[in-house]
């Protein structure tokens, strides 16, 4: 799809400095500009690109003044960095507002959906099934029986979608992951097998919620397993049955939550943190990267290691970490020159 700088500066509400009518149909760095890109400059460790950028179309500060001859047309407007965020959002808006049914796909003939449904080719959708308004559900879904998905929902490329499970509206659930898995739960019997205990539960996800690939969210063995709404979770994480996740808290990828812990609303959790579960972490917890948590962890703590404990504790005790063959080695010097003089008083 092709824009001119014309309807781009209408977008952003800026002022062309150049030919208006020159189209663009892709974006790039400013150093990487080629004829037909839109490019932006806002930092000025970037200026000396503007000069020799092959972009047709670049976003700049109001106040930016060329110094020499340009051959990109320059679109002026408040603040770059903003205006080429918001025309990022317009043109993603734009790359995935796909529609129609195609085939061959398999929509249940007593599933629900609102206006503007996408559903592409070898996606499976089931029996009282329930879609909301501008649902897309790329190739290679599936999406269980009873499952009920509200408004502005995306499910990407191959993810999978159990039965039972809830999500709400303006949700994006990225290729790969896995909604509403049976819960790990099995019962030891005597002669060291175990038995499956049957999940029942579902999960629930709500609002404004964003779920990166290949990450997993088991259903409930009674109940629900919980993901509040502003939820943000990166790729490969694992979260386990009957677990709940507060309120616009982030968690990064690799990590796994233990089941029946529940998280509060506003924390940050670090890449590869292992979570046990059957704990409470309170509300505006700060988790770093590779820790380790087994205890319950109060309001707005900051946390690292494994077992985790303060990080500020942490930070001092890694400096004598990382200084222990020196101690050891003066402890040991310090030992020697003690029984030196030892041995010189008893001669």
């Amino acid at each position: 799809m092709k824009f001119t700088a014309e309807q781009i500066a209408g977008i952003l509400e800026g002022e062309v400095v150049g030919n208006p009518m020159v189209e663009v149909f892709r974006l790039s760095k400013i150093e990487e500009g080629t004829e037909g890109s839109l490019t932006f400059l806002s930092n000025p460790k970037y200026l000396n690109y503007i000069y020799s950028t092959k972009a047709s179309v670049t976003i700049v500060n109001e106040t930016f003044v060329a110094e020499s001859p340009l051959t990109t047309t320059l679109i002026k407007v408040q603040d770059a960095y903003a205006a080429f965020s918001k025309l990022l959002e317009f043109y993603n808006q734009v790359k995935l507002n796909k529609s129609g049914i195609e085939q061959p796909s398999f929509l249940s003939e007593n599933a629900k959906y609102g206006d503007n449904l996408y559903l592409g080719s070898f996606s499976y959708v089931g029996q009282n099934v329930v879609l909301g308004k501008n649902v897309k559900i790329y190739p290679n879904c599936f999406v269980g029986d009873n499952v009920v998905i509200g408004d502005n929902v995306i499910l990407f490329a191959g993810a999978k979608i159990y039965s039972e499970t809830l999500i709400g509206n303006n949700c994006t659930i990225h290729s790969g992951a896995i909604i509403g898995a049976d819960g790990f739960g099995f019962a030891p019997n005597p002669d060291g097998t175990y038995t499956k205990i049957p999940q029942i539960g579902n999960v629930i996800i709500e609002d404004n919620v964003d779920i990166g690939s290949c990450t997993t969210i088991d259903r409930a063995t009674m109940g629900s397993t919980i993901i509040r709404k502003g939820v943000k979770l990166d790729n490969q994480i694992q979260i386990a049955h009957n677990v709940e996740i507060g309120e616009n808290t982030v968690i990064a990828a690799q990590t796994g939550v233990a089941g029946s812990t529940k998280i509060g609303k506003s924390g940050m959790i670090g890449g590869q943190v292992g979570i046990s579960g059957h704990l409470n972490i309170g509300n505006n917890v700060r988790i770093q990267a590779q820790s380790g948590v087994g205890r319950n962890i109060k309001d707005d703590e900051i946390l690292q290691g494994s077992p985790t404990f303060g990080y500020n504790d942490f930070s001092k005790s890694y400096v004598h970490f990382k200084n222990l063959p020196k101690i050891v080695a003066e402890i040991e010097e310090l030992k020697k020159q003690i029984l030196n003089q030892k041995n010189g008083n008893n001669g």
